[in-house]
């Protein structure tokens, strides 16, 4: 039922409105003229307008063009005479969601305003889920500034209006499927289905008939036909996912369908014919994985026509603070929960990390500590307990693992088999960063013996970094 606001200068009329809507459940609000209209509508929780054209002052029409330039957002029905059609043709040009004709018939009425009613509460829905695909598309959105994202965008953009199949390489946790998304969201197949079919999750006897389907009586509780992946992605795209974990076997057929858009159902015989577009997906380096006689080569240049390696978070550490950023505030709008965001020396700390999980362990960090904080702003003693190693004493924008670290290094310096830095303690050899940075390099080369890969693990660090410190060529 609605809150029906009805204008009109004459009483007679405005009695017969009032007394139809209420029988017909609704809660009417008489207005004689605009201002006392104007006065309803300011106090809200109006639903719909039905408003006399001729009016003194104002008429209908300029209160429908007022309001609508007010952005007050509630839907009008002009009440006209008959020999005045000219009027409800100008108002239903000027917005008005119906028009109703003098003598007002309460059927004809009622009818007019359920219509109404109907007619905004299905634009209303409609528009509830555009902002739900919207924000839907906005939490698939690839989020990064860095130089190296913003080239894989602009591959990304000249690779998706193509039907080349794509190839993305990269680690666990990147966000292969993200970008495969992208791909198909940058499509003109964007409207057709994205079907994700995941080759390593899938028992082995289940995959070929999840990828074409299989006919009733193909195999023991077969009981009816299926389709498979590529029937269900057919004018859209088909991610292959962990295509490296695929049988030899299958990779022969699915080079076929490849190669000819046409398969056969599992005990079936008349072919199908598609239009699927491919992406596949692998956290192997694919080329050598091929070369070892794992996979085929042949399936491999197939697959290959646009390759894009997908870089781990250490390689776009910039990219760090929006990525948690977004991760924060997500879950805090979820829990109703205020964030403002993170101070200086917890975005310091993020970033000096590896992120061995990439952009997945980054989030589940962030939402473990957004819940677990009572702060508004993230503090570094807000991600204790995590596995990057943070103590409460944090000083600054060092190796998260720094104080592991030293005391691995002190400890084996020492001829022990454990740390002797006590728990919760950071050791600095100076007060100034680079000269203490300096010194704990040394000291952990010496340890080492000049092997610079364990001098790195042990420091918390990539080779490439304490190359970069040490000023050493690639």
């Amino acid at each position: 039922m609605a809150t029906i606001l009805c204008v009109d200068d004459e009483p007679a009329i405005g009695l017969i409105l009032e007394d139809t809507l209420a029988r017909a459940g609704h809660t009417p609000i008489g207005a004689r003229n605009v201002p006392e209209a104007l006065r309803a509508l300011q106090a809200g929780n109006v639903d719909l307008i039905i408003s006399d054209y001729r009016m003194p002052g104002l008429t209908g029409l300029e209160f429908l063009q007022l309001i609508r330039q007010e952005g007050i957002d509630v839907p009008l029905i002009m009440l006209t005479g008959y020999a005045t059609i000219e009027h409800a043709v100008a108002s239903i040009k000027a917005g008005a969601i119906d028009y109703i004709t003098k003598p007002v018939r309460t059927e004809q009425l009622a009818h007019t305003v359920a219509q109404a009613l109907e007619f905004v509460r299905l634009l209303r829905e409609n528009d509830r889920l555009r902002r739900e695909v919207m924000e839907f598309r906005n939490e698939r959105q690839i989020i990064g500034n860095s130089a190296i994202i913003r080239r894989l965008m602009q591959t990304v953009n000249t690779a998706a209006p193509t039907r080349a199949t794509v190839l993305l390489q990269g680690e666990s946790g990147t966000g292969k499927e993200l970008f495969a998304r992208a791909i198909h969201d940058a499509s003109d197949r964007r409207d057709k289905a994205f079907i994700k079919l995941n080759c390593a999750a899938l028992p082995e006897g289940l995959i070929e008939s999840a990828l074409f389907g299989h006919e009733k009586g193909a195999f023991t509780g077969a009981i009816k036909r299926v389709e498979g992946a590529f029937e269900r992605a057919h004018g859209g795209t088909l991610l292959l996912d962990e295509i490296s974990e695929m049988r030899l076997d299958l990779q022969a057929k699915l080079l076929r369908v490849l190669q000819e858009q046409e398969f056969e159902r599992v005990g079936g015989s008349s072919s199908i014919k598609v239009d699927v577009r491919i992406i596949a997906t692998t956290n192997r380096d694919l080329a050598d994985y091929s070369a070892q006689g794992n996979f085929r080569q042949d399936l491999y240049f197939r697959l290959s026509v646009i390759p894009i390696s997908i870089p781990p978070l250490r390689d776009r550490r910039d990219d760090i603070p929006l990525l948690a950023s977004r991760f924060a505030v997500r879950v805090a709008a979820e829990m109703g929960k205020e964030m403002i965001g993170f101070d200086t020396e917890t975005v310091a700390m993020l970033q000096a990390y590896d992120w061995p999980g990439n952009v997945r362990e980054l989030q589940h960090s962030v939402e473990r500590a957004v819940i677990l904080s009572p702060e508004p702003v993230l503090k570094p003693h807000a991600f204790d307990g995590q596995r990057f190693g943070l103590t409460q004493r944090w000083s600054g924008p060092t190796p998260a693992r720094a104080h592991a670290a030293i005391s691995t290094i002190l400890a084996e310096s020492n001829g022990e088999s454990r740390p002797t830095v006590p728990p919760g303690a950071v050791v600095l050899t100076s007060l100034n960063v680079d000269d203490a940075e300096g010194k704990l390099i040394a000291r952990a080369l010496d340890v080492t013996g000049g092997n610079r890969t364990k001098a790195a693990e042990m420091l918390g660090m990539s080779v490439r970094t304490l190359r970069n410190k040490l000023n050493l060529p690639a």
